[in-house]
Formats: structure tokens, sequence, C-alpha cells
């Protein structure tokens, strides 16, 4: 220890002494005054939460007890130094001995029963600098498990108030309605989201993982929620407009009828002039028709779940079978077009041998006539005559050939 000679050494002393004493006040009370430590303190605590927090509450009462016991050496230090006369050895020997010497009286739980001593006490003392470092260790300790829970709170708490507010919203809009399958995905939403309402109430370190916030339940939840939420939106729009989707249901049911009617006539048409191996029959649509009889019948019953399944599938068989009807009707009329592509080919090429003087040629004539025959007889063979077209095409152009020889 290293005493203090002069009044000014003793001054500056005190006043180190005084400012880092006041520095700790101010540190302690802002983390005893912070939402996460008073958050902690407050809560019924389970699990990690409730074993990490219990070691640090006991932290943090021998950890006052440390500052009272420290911060009354200091204010005995600062009450002798306004009284220390300029050359006032006794004075400056006892300032020195509380400021640097073992003065700091501290009490803790005897350790005597551990040791079998008999006489052992739980009092001990330390020096102003030892009492700091021991209660530097006991803050941050108690500071990382503090802004730990605050941060998971600030990082958690709101999200999962939206998320209840729009699962309550959900519950509200499908109240009264048949929604089982609906009822029960929200049911389990529900569930997640009050367990994890529990476990951020108490035991939010559970949620504290690597140094971070652990985001990925959070959002399990709220996906889970929003699909929920989601579902009896629709299920709630759907009783509000039950009778404009039936009737959009209804129009496509009749849409895929007519894409039928003309595919058949398509169909019909193709048959009667190209000689087809086979066509695709368009599908029936009748079985829709007679289903959307019965949607009347769950609107009436208030059998929402069951009309919105049954709307979703009418609709989409519809245009599933609109879809097909069309291929269906597409494929005819591109045999027809191609016998009017044939049919002008051949007529091109025929005026153009004409010019080039193969009017009296027996072989373009024969090659003429089979092509056209093939193509003027229904049911035309559309693969023979277009094989037809193809070598009177190739003729004529070799007539070209030898025109310009």
């Amino acid at each position: 220890m290293t005493p203090l000679r002069s009044r000014e050494q003793a001054a500056a002393a005190v006043t180190a002494a005084v400012a880092e004493r006041d520095t700790i006040q101010a540190n302690l009370l802002e983390l005893d005054n912070s939402f996460g430590k008073r958050l902690l303190a407050g809560a019924t605590l389970t699990g990690e939460t409730k074993k990490r927090w219990d070691v640090v509450a006991a932290d943090l009462t021998t950890l006052w007890q440390t500052f009272d016991a420290y911060s009354a050496v200091v204010d005995k230090a600062a009450e002798l130094m306004g009284r220390l006369r300029r050359s006032a050895e006794r004075e400056l020997a006892e300032i020195s001995s509380l400021l640097n010497g073992a003065s700091v009286q501290l009490s803790r739980p005897s350790p005597a029963l551990a040791r079998g001593d008999l006489t052992g006490t739980g009092n001990t003392q330390v020096t102003l600098a030892a009492a700091v470092t021991d209660m530097r260790r006991a803050f941050a300790a108690a500071t990382v498990v503090v802004t730990a829970a605050e941060a998971v709170w600030n990082e958690i708490a709101d999200p999962l108030q939206q998320i209840g507010e729009q699962l309550a919203a959900a519950r509200q809009q499908i109240a009264g309605m048949d929604g089982d399958a609906l009822g029960q995905a929200l049911t389990v939403a529900e569930t997640e989201h009050a367990q994890l309402r529990a476990v951020l109430n108490t035991d939010p370190l559970a949620l504290w993982l690597g140094g971070q916030v652990d985001t990925g339940r959070i959002r399990r939840v709220r996906e889970r929620a929003a699909t929920a939420a989601e579902a009896a939106g629709k299920l709630a729009a759907l009783r509000r407009d039950a009778n404009a989707r039936i009737a959009s249901a209804a129009a496509a049911v009749s849409a895929a009828a007519d894409a039928r009617q003309d595919a058949m006539a398509a169909r019909d048409r193709a048959a009667a002039k190209i000689a087809v191996i086979a066509l695709p029959v368009p599908p029936d649509v009748s079985g829709l028709t007679g289903r959307l009889a019965g949607l009347e019948a769950l609107t009436a019953a208030g059998r929402w779940t069951r009309l919105a399944s049954e709307l979703d599938l009418i609709e989409e068989q519809a245009a599933a079978a609109a879809g097909e009807c069309r291929e269906v009707e597409r494929r005819a009329t591109a045999l027809l077009d191609r016998r009017e592509e044939l049919r002008g080919l051949l007529d091109a090429y025929q005026a153009r041998a004409a010019r080039l003087g193969g009017a009296e040629d027996t072989d373009l004539d024969v090659r003429y006539a089979r092509a056209h025959e093939l193509l003027w007889t229904a049911p035309c063979d559309l693969s023979a005559a277009t094989a037809a077209v193809t070598g009177y095409q190739q003729a004529v152009l070799a007539l070209s050939g030898r025109g310009r020889r």
C-alpha cells in the first residue's frame, strides 16, 4: 500500500474514489431500472431462464450489499478529507488505509460448516479495488442475462401481439360456420401462439441461441397463422358472396359445355372431310351441370367449408374440361386447315408449271390429277394427299431446273 503523504495526494485519491463510486452507482441503478431486469424480477420463471436468473438475482443482492459497504468506506474517506488539515499525518494515514487497505467489511454465508471450523464466520474484509473487481464480475454476468431477455422481448413481443390479433379476427370471421378443417387449423395456430407466448413470459432465454434471438419459432407461428387467417377470410367472403361465386361456377360450367359443343362440331366436320384414324372425344361436362344443383342446398344448410371445396373443384374441372375441348377443336380445325393449305399449294404449282411450259407434260398431268383427286375427295386421305402434292411440287421444280439449262 502506497501511503498518501500530502493533502493534495489525498484530495486527488478521494476525488477519484468518489467519481468511480458514483459511476458504479449510476450503472447499478440503470441495470436495476432496466426493462429486462424488471421483466425477469416480476415474472414467474421456468426452465433455463429461471436457472440463470436465480443465480443472477442472488449475485445482484450480494452486489448491492458489497456496494453499500464499499460506498460507506468511500463516504468515510471523503468525510475525513473534508476535515483534513494540511499536515495531519494521522488523518492521511487513515485515508490511505481506507482507500488502499482491506477496509470494506463484507458479510457472506459462513463457510464454517463446509470447512468444519467451529469458530469460522462469513465476515471478510477486502480493499476497494477488490470490491470493485467483485462487483464488476457480478454486474457483467447480470447484464448478459438481462440484455438477452430484453432483446428476446423486443424481437418477439410485438409480432406475437400482431399474430394474436390476426388469429382473433380469423376466429371471429368463422363464428357460426361449419369450418371443421379450418377450425382445426386455426386451433393449431392458436395453440402454438399461446405456447410461444408462455415461453416468452416465463422462459425468454429459451429463445436466445448463439448470442442472438431465435426467430425461427415466431416465423413458423406467423406462417401458420397467416395460412389459417387467409382461409378464414376466404370462407367469410364466400358466406358473404355465395350467390356470386355460384354464378361464377355456373358460368365456368356453361363455358365448358359451349367449348364441348364447338369441339364436337369441329370434330364432326373433320371426320366428314378428313380420313382420320382417331380424333379424341371431348370430355363430357354433364356431370358438372348436375353438381351445380347441389350448391344451393349447401348454401341453404350453411355448409360453407363443403361449399368452398365443391366450388373450387367444379371451377377447376370446368376449366380443365374447357381446355381439353379447345384442344380437340384446334386439332380438328388444323386437319381442315392442312387440307386447304395443300389445295392452295397444288394450285400454285400448277400455275408455275404452266408458266414453265409444262402444260403438255403427261407426267405432270398425272401427278396433278392424283393429288387433286385426293384433296377433293371426302374423306380426304391427308397423308396420301400430302405425299402426292410433294411429288407434284418436286416434279415442277425439276421442270424449272431443266428450263434454266
